[in-house]
């Protein structure tokens, strides 16, 4: 089905979990829908994270780094152009710095020279900066390395050491690191098993990862790893050698919690807990320079700052700079200590930000009239699996489209673009739905026609790729073919999933507040909304594009204010309608009062 999703309300288990009296009866219902059953699992106390000793190769990795403070040799990390690669290595850099390492710097590969993630040309680079690397240094990825078999490989050739450090899915060989530390290889390495009947191999320096840990981000499992060796090191007398004090580590969480967000991680309880440790560091004006700066630039109050502010204001600011022009803008703008510094680097960022939107409101124009036309020629059909091209398309913003594209069909999606004026390689992303494994239907590809992906990598809804501009239509073909043998029709269809009604009662201040703190929400722990049917009073257009309305329904004392961005197709609102809806805060001139944030609108 294409077309508007149906409405479909989550079922609430009946639970008697004592819960605190001062919880509002519907964040309870809220709760219970998302399987939270007692009041200790949305308890955020950092004394609850899961242990980093369940991660698999970080002693090893610890002892490394050990070795490398101790002889006071070069450390160099190596991140990844998105958000979570650029708080990985800002953390990794502060963290380091924090535990007593005196030579880090940091490294990442350019998007248009270098392509995705630690390569040789890279290490090349690195070493030719800082000689120094080659023979005794230390190399550490972040977010990337888990399928840098070469460039692992370069960098032991000139006598590093690596530490992989990383959180997506590894191909069928790992790379020849000293350690590797990826919270993905338990899943890894069960599927082997169970496809091949015969255990996948491991070593000390591999082993696999608790199941709990499996949902961090790049940037968290730099952050346990720091956690371990400042563990590590006090075992080892470190600290005490030098009559310092430990490092207080949670300065960053905020980082943490921005690349966390950002990388669309499941917030299943530990990440959860993460976020929410960062959003409090920044609630209470303890954000470092650059978040605050990104925040003011984002014209967000840091008091009241929720996890969607970094996931749909700060991020973006940061991402553009790795799509357009260079990451290392946003990580010197996370690393600066000093106001005016990041609030340059943020006013930078944010200029990017503009021109990536034109761009991408143009290509995701160009994508919509292209799947118009094949309605059209097709009586109303499309792929089950979609991909599309354009010769004018910049790849850096490719990602973009086919999340547009998949949240507006229902469909997996690819986009692709030339990678360069005048290449024959083409780089493209996907983006997935519930239910279809991205990275798993490239590697079916690949299995059945090799040579057609030159590069591919990723997790369940994402996935980058790259091939030869000839094979598109291959490619095409064959995610169409994959999509259609995986996805059954029913999940074609678009569902919007609510929390239900609402009575006339529920419809105030402070349960919005209650609800806007009562996360954080994000990925696979999804915001409260809400539906119901009302009726339009009166309405108007805001910004050519939003709808401001007033809707009445049965119970309410007085018409209640809504809006819906976006909303605006050139005609008016049914005068009867059915909502999903958020309870948020509309805040104007110092004052506050309720508002429904509308996320769609049909006619009843």
């Amino acid at each position: 089905m294409i077309g508007k999703p149906r409405i479909e309300r989550r079922v609430a288990p009946v639970t008697d979990a004592q819960w605190p009296s001062s919880l509002h009866p519907v964040l309870r219902r809220v709760f219970a829908a998302r399987g939270i059953m007692a009041a200790d699992q949305v308890e955020h106390r950092l004394a609850a994270l899961l242990a980093p000793a369940q991660l698999g190769g970080m002693a090893r990795a610890c002892e490394l780094v050990e070795a490398a403070l101790r002889a006071d040799a070069p450390i160099v990390i190596v991140g990844d152009f998105d958000v979570d690669g650029a708080t990985g290595t800002a953390v990794a850099v502060r963290g380091l710095r924090l535990l007593g390492a005196r030579q880090v710097e940091y490294g990442v590969p350019n998007r248009f020279t270098h392509g995705y993630g630690l390569g040789p040309a890279l290490v090349d680079e690195l070493v030719a900066r800082n000689p120094r690397l080659a023979g005794n240094g230390l190399l550490i990825t972040v977010d990337n390395g888990i399928a840098a078999n070469a460039g692992v490989a370069a960098a032991k050739a000139r006598g590093m050491r690596v530490i992989v450090t990383d959180h997506h899915l590894p191909g069928q060989t790992l790379p020849e690191a000293d350690a590797i530390v990826n919270p993905s290889l338990v899943r890894a390495s069960f599927a082997r098993e169970s496809e091949s009947g015969h255990p996948w191999p491991h070593s000390s320096t591999t082993a696999s990862s608790a199941p709990g840990l499996n949902n961090l981000a790049g940037v968290g499992v730099m952050f346990y790893l720091l956690l371990a060796l400042r563990a590590h090191l006090r075992e080892r007398g470190w600290f005490a050698e030098r009559g310092i004090g430990e490092p207080d580590l949670s300065g960053l969480l905020d980082l943490v919690a921005l690349g966390t967000v950002a990388d669309l991680v499941p917030l299943d309880r530990n990440n959860r807990i993460l976020v929410e440790a960062g959003l409090k560091r920044i609630r209470g004006g303890r954000a470092c320079a650059g978040v605050a700066a990104l925040l003011a630039s984002g014209k967000r109050d840091p008091a009241r700052v929720v996890a969607s502010d970094l996931g749909f204001v700060v991020g973006p600011r940061i991402n553009a700079a790795g799509r357009l022009e260079d990451i290392r803008l946003g990580i010197e703008c996370l690393l600066a200590d000093v106001p005016a510094q990041a609030r340059r680097l943020a006013d930078t960022l944010s200029a990017i930000n503009h021109e990536r939107r034109d761009l991408q409101a143009g290509m995701v124009e160009q994508a919509e009239a292209s799947v118009e036309k094949w309605l059209s020629r097709h009586a109303g059909s499309l792929p089950v699996g979609i991909v599309l091209y354009e010769p004018d398309w910049h790849h850096g913003v490719v990602g973009l489209v086919a999340s547009r594209l998949k949240e507006r069909f229902n469909r997996p999606v690819i986009a692709c673009a030339p990678a360069g004026e005048g290449s024959d390689e083409v780089k493209a992303s996907g983006r997935s739905i519930a239910g279809f494994h991205i990275r798993d239907a490239l590697a079916e590809i690949d299995a059945r026609m090799p040579g057609l992906l030159q590069r591919y990598g990723g997790h369940a809804m994402a996935a980058g790729l790259s091939l030869h501009r000839g094979d598109v239509a291959r490619l095409a073909e064959q995610f169409d073919a994959v999509a259609r043998e995986r996805i059954a029709p029913e999940q074609l269809d678009a569902v919007l999933f609510t929390d239900g009604e609402l009575d006339a009662g529920d419809f105030t201040l402070e349960l919005a507040e209650q609800l806007r703190y009562a996360g954080p929400w994000g990925q696979a722990f999804p915001e409260p909304l809400f539906d119901g049917e009302f009726a339009l009073v009166d309405w108007r257009v805001v910004g050519e594009t939003h709808l401001r309305l007033r809707l009445s329904s049965d119970g309410l004392a007085a018409p209640i204010e809504a809006m819906l961005f976006g909303g605006y197709t050139g005609a008016p609102p049914p005068s009867r309608l059915r909502v999903a809806y958020a309870l948020d805060v509309n805040e104007w001139n110092g004052a506050r009062r309720l508002q429904l944030l509308l996320r769609h609108i049909e006619a009843l």
